[in-house]
């Protein structure tokens, strides 16, 4: 989240007046994120307070969003604990504000786990099954916007950023993911909607008698429709690795994949692949981090993430490949 496109609360009132959310006693940009710009807005509707996120998209376009928010509405709707778009009385859900495409959220409530337990990652992996099942009656179609098409597009954009160890680690990298996409296996991976950026700021915990319990994910922006197994890759590069130098981290990797697994068990070809997708994820991560550091937008509120962190976890996932059997069986 961050603020690149001003707006007052005047100006956010007349859609939320359209939406028929109530009155706005409050409009707070939000410091987090890179992608769009994000305010969190309280207010005032029959007597009560609520609070929602407002976004205006600054690279995604208006033929892009509705796949983004029918998906969350359709998750919503089907028992996984995302935010909910609000609708106009027409069953809109995109709209026009400063120019820029919009929408509202509801906001959900807790904290984000910064520093994992294996009961965190547990909830996290079986809510993650769950969003993947429900995404099977979801018709709408969407590719990963983030995917291995993007990669070989922009992989020679930041090369000239890049010391010559680097150089030989992204390219060498890139063309065996492009080698990976060619196999049989690679074909029959499971696919369908995933979240693609579900990081530990992107799902929130609430306390009930001092125990976690998993609120929601958030922060769709990134989603398409890929391999599941790609989706399951990008969280244990963070929710269960060790920040500081990029290691794998095993206990809390059992308690996420046992929990997905519960729900979802994983193909033969997914077990066999997740090595290499550890190593994709671990690529579009230290690409787009790179490029948002080299090519960045000016935003009045932005804070850039650091591209060596998933460099480190990618040299990790190429020199310590992820032995999946023992995972699974520890599981």
């Amino acid at each position: 989240m961050a603020v690149y496109t001003e707006v007052s609360l005047s100006e956010a009132q007349a859609l939320f007046d359209q939406l028929q959310l109530g009155q706005l006693t409050q409009l707070k940009g939000c410091a987090g994120g890179i992608e769009n710009t994000n305010y969190f807005a309280t207010t005032l509707h029959n007597g009560q307070l609520h609070e929602h996120v407002l976004t205006l998209f600054e690279r995604l376009s208006f033929a892009q969003l509705p796949f983004y928010l029918q998906l969350m509405k359709h998750l919503a709707q089907h028992g996984v604990a995302v935010p909910e778009p609000s609708a106009n009385a027409d069953g809109a859900l995109v709209f026009e504000l400063k120019g820029k495409p919009a929408a509202v959220v509801n906001k959900l409530r807790g904290a984000s786990a910064l520093a994992p337990t294996p009961e965190h990652c547990a909830q996290v992996g079986a809510m993650l099954a769950r969003m993947h099942l429900a995404g099977r009656s979801f018709a709408t179609q969407q590719p990963n916007l983030r995917g291995l098409s993007w990669w070989n597009d922009t992989v020679p954009v930041v090369l000239p950023f890049l010391t010559e160890p680097q150089k030989t680690l992204i390219t060498q990298e890139l063309a065996f993911q492009n080698q990976l996409s060619t196999l049989p296996d690679y074909a029959t991976l499971p696919r369908g909607p995933i979240h693609a950026d579900l990081f530990r700021d992107n799902v929130l915990f609430d306390s009930v008698n001092g125990a976690p319990v998993l609120s929601g994910f958030f922060d769709f922006y990134f989603a398409g429709v890929d391999a599941w197994v790609f989706d399951l890759a990008v969280c244990l590069n963070d929710w269960c690795i060790d920040l500081p130098t990029g290691a794998h981290h095993a206990p809390r990797a059992q308690a996420f994949v046992a929990a997905y697994q519960q729900q979802r068990p994983l193909t033969a070809a997914e077990r066999a692949l997740l090595p290499a997708m550890l190593r994709a994820a671990a690529l579009r991560f230290w690409l787009s981090r790179l490029w948002d550091l080299h090519l960045p937008r000016e935003a009045s509120m932005l804070q850039a993430h650091d591209p060596s962190h998933f460099e480190r976890v990618l040299t990790q996932r190429v020199q310590h490949a992820l032995d999946v059997d023992a995972l699974v069986a520890s599981a």
